[in-house]
């Protein structure tokens, strides 16, 4: 897949240029000077040679079959170029050229223009406005790019081609090597699913890295990516933050999902690890590509002086590692060898006066140890300290185990020559514990998915036909926010265990169905038009006599008529009332680029204020299922605090499973919340009392 991109036998250049600085030529002269063994065919209609190269007047001119084109013309121009790589027979594009949907409306019509012309022939298009691409293995650098990286086991893509040129010149510096480097661009034709899919099965690739600011299919991602990351560790950086586009918000899931949400959910059900920043996205990418994976959590720190240690042992501390807890055959040995001062336990303190003897005495010792998965070599450079030295020994013992061993030399001038011996021989160093720690914890978050085991989504036997029915209805009635009624019909249908309720239409109905149910109830406005019931005071519990059922019926319908004199009033909902319990929420908000959005939380003040929720795209299985209710910070209340008995937790698991097939089978919901849902204690189940649907 996309073999032509990444190791083309035959090249055109169409825009090759003469003049030194233009894009045209710097990348031609890329592909002359990086050793690319491939045919070089430059076009250009008012030169003979360029770089010594015969140059042809347009691609058609040229003898040989064409593999790739990279096109350099100015956009109005590309559309002809396309057409005659086409006629030639190519069928792998690349558009360097910029003025397309980024540079306005004629911009975006002359893109919709070139994606018309490739999907017709089955061609395969990289671009427009992008720098290009780079694979080590093939020496092929068909980029605009100032420099050729290193070879390495690193694949990164990016969105921003800036971004490309800076991260390149970087690299040099910090012995980071890659096998492909990739500018995405517009992204009219290939997009990030379809680099992951390429670079899934690539033998020189370990690690892949990538700059996002969103993806064209969602589900595609998450299934193309989930595949990836059960074979090599994937590492994204994704900007625009912020909630795509100002959203008039009917329900909770609405108002607090975001594509923010949308995204975070995407990536943990995808395996993906996310980086905050670019020196965040390098940290982990040196790790994964220097280290073997640890085999637990259990990490020793050892370091010649107190400070950095505590401060490391703090970052274990706040992470998912653990301070390993030495043998006592390792104490016994670290104590007959160490200074009487020294510490020999974890953090190993082997003092300020240590020389690179002490540190190999210790380091080997502390790798041997059996309950020892990481180590981590903090040094501060002192006087008597032997850092060149030191690093030597780090790195030997580092190639001899397959233990990560990761290092954190805290200085400047002083340490330098040593941060090139451990760079050349693959030990990340990290300027600050921090970083280091939370490095080996990124690594031990993907050694945890890896070993996690596939999770099938669940379904359940539903009346899939009378939601269908219900929906059907309403759009007959022009109406796409469901009354109470109507919501109540659909989670129903799904297997959601609701109260009694009758509607009552009159006061001698409301106290005949309160009769019927059994004192006490609750009583509510019924409209389709009213969605915030409580809000207008449209909710009565605690219900006890006839006489209170019919005063409530008078109140609530009166006072709905005077505050909203324009909706439709059907009656009041006269319903069992239930006590006990915890309330939670289960809602959905469709995503644009990532379908329904899941939520889960605790109800009342907790969603209110706090905004205690937990995010995943359906379809889910049990385990995401479940692992929703334990990401909330307020999961300890459901469990059982304080001598209260934890709450029925499968059930819950079970209604989020339920909602998950709701929404997957009937995309035309666009937003709903199930608000409250009681859970009750173990083995009590959940009843929903309230529920909130929009359709589309």
């Amino acid at each position: 897949m996309l073999e032509h991109f990444f190791s083309p036998k035959t090249i055109a250049v169409v825009g090759a240029s003469r003049e030194e600085g233009k894009v045209g030529h710097d990348l031609l002269k890329n592909l002359v000077v990086h050793g690319y063994k491939g045919k070089i065919y430059p076009v250009n209609p008012k030169s003979d040679t360029i770089l010594g190269i015969k140059t042809y007047p347009s691609v058609k001119d040229i003898p040989d079959a064409i593999d790739l084109a990279v096109v350099i013309v100015p956009a109005p121009h590309a559309g002809k170029v396309v057409d005659e790589c086409i006629a030639k027979g190519t069928d792998s594009i690349v558009v360097i050229s910029a003025g397309f949907k980024e540079s306005g409306i004629d911009g975006a019509a002359r893109e919709r223009e070139l994606h018309h012309k490739i999907k017709q022939h089955s061609v395969r298009m990289l671009g427009p406005n992008c720098l290009g691409l780079i694979d080590t293995q093939s020496a092929l650098n068909a980029s605009f790019a100032a420099d050729m990286p290193a070879h390495g086991n690193i694949a990164f893509f990016s969105q921003s081609g800036a971004l490309c040129t800076s991260i390149l010149d970087w690299a040099v510096n910090e012995c980071i090597g890659f096998s492909k480097f990739i500018s995405m661009g517009n992204k009219t034709d290939i997009d990030e699913v379809d680099l992951i899919k390429a670079i899934e099965d690539d033998d020189y690739t370990k690690v892949v890295l990538v700059y996002l600011e969103g993806v064209k299919n969602g589900r595609e991602f998450i299934n193309a990516a989930h595949r990836m990351t059960r074979k090599k560790p994937m590492i994204i950086v994704k900007s625009g933050g912020t909630t795509a586009g100002a959203k008039a918000a009917s329900s909770h899931t609405g108002t607090l999902a975001g594509s923010e949400k949308a995204f975070d959910a995407a990536f943990k059900q995808a395996g993906i690890l996310r980086a905050v920043t670019i020196e965040e996205l390098f940290d982990y990418a040196r790790i994964f590509s220097f280290q073997q994976l640890p085999k637990g959590p259990n990490i020793a720190l050892i370091t010649n002086a107190g400070g950095p240690g505590i401060i490391a042992a703090d970052a274990v501390e706040r992470s998912k590692l653990r301070m390993a807890s030495f043998s006592k055959e390792t104490i016994e040995t670290l104590r007959s060898f160490l200074p009487a001062m020294a510490n020999v336990y974890n953090p190993v303190d082997v003092l300020g006066d240590a020389k690179a003897d002490r540190y190999k005495f210790v380091i080997e010792k502390v790798v041997q140890d059996p309950n020892v998965d990481i180590v981590l070599i903090l040094l501060t450079p002192q006087a008597m300290t032997e850092i060149e030295k030191t690093a030597e020994i780090i790195t030997d013992i580092s190639n001899r185990t397959d233990k990560p061993v990761i290092t954190s030399f805290m200085g400047g001038k002083r340490i330098e020559s040593s941060l090139k011996i451990m760079c050349q021989r693959k030990v990340p160093n990290y300027a600050f514990p921090e970083r280091a720690i939370s490095a080996v914890e990124a690594m031990y978050k993907y050694t945890l998915w890896q070993k996690r085991p596939l999770c099938a989504v669940q379904t359940f036997d539903v009346q899939k036909e009378a939601v269908s029915g219900v929906f059907g209805k309403m759009r007959q009635s022009k109406r796409l926010q469901l009354g109470e009624e109507e919501a109540r019909q659909v989670i129903s249908a799904y297997g959601f265990r609701i109260p009694k309720s009758i509607l009552a239409v009159s006061e001698s109905e409301a106290v005949e169905a309160a009769k019927e149910i059994g004192y006490p109830v609750v009583m509510k406005i019924s409209s389709p038009d009213i969605l915030h019931k409580s809000d207008l005071g449209g909710v009565r519990v605690g219900i006890k006599t006839d006489a209170e059922a019919r005063t409530c019926f008078c109140d609530i319908t009166q006072k709905a008529r005077r505050l909203m004199p324009d909706a439709e009033i059907k009656g009041v909902l006269v319903q069992q009332m239930i006590t006990g319990g915890k309330e939670v929420i289960l809602g959905m908000s469709r995503d644009p680029q990532f379908g329904p959005l899941l939520m889960f939380g605790l109800g009342g003040i907790y969603i209110e204020i706090l905004k205690d929720v937990s995010f995943r795209i359906a379809p889910i299985g049990s385990a995401e299922a479940e692992e929703m209710i334990r990401e909330i910070r307020s999961f300890p209340l459901l469990k059982g605090a304080r001598g209260e008995k934890p709450v029925d937790i499968n059930t819950v698991v079970n209604d989020i499973l339920r909602l998950s097939q709701l929404v997957t089978d009937f995309p035309e919901i666009i937003e709903m919340d199930i608000n409250p849902l009681i859970v009750f204690p173990e083995g009590g189940g959940t009843m929903a009392l309230d529920a909130r649907i929009a359709i589309a």
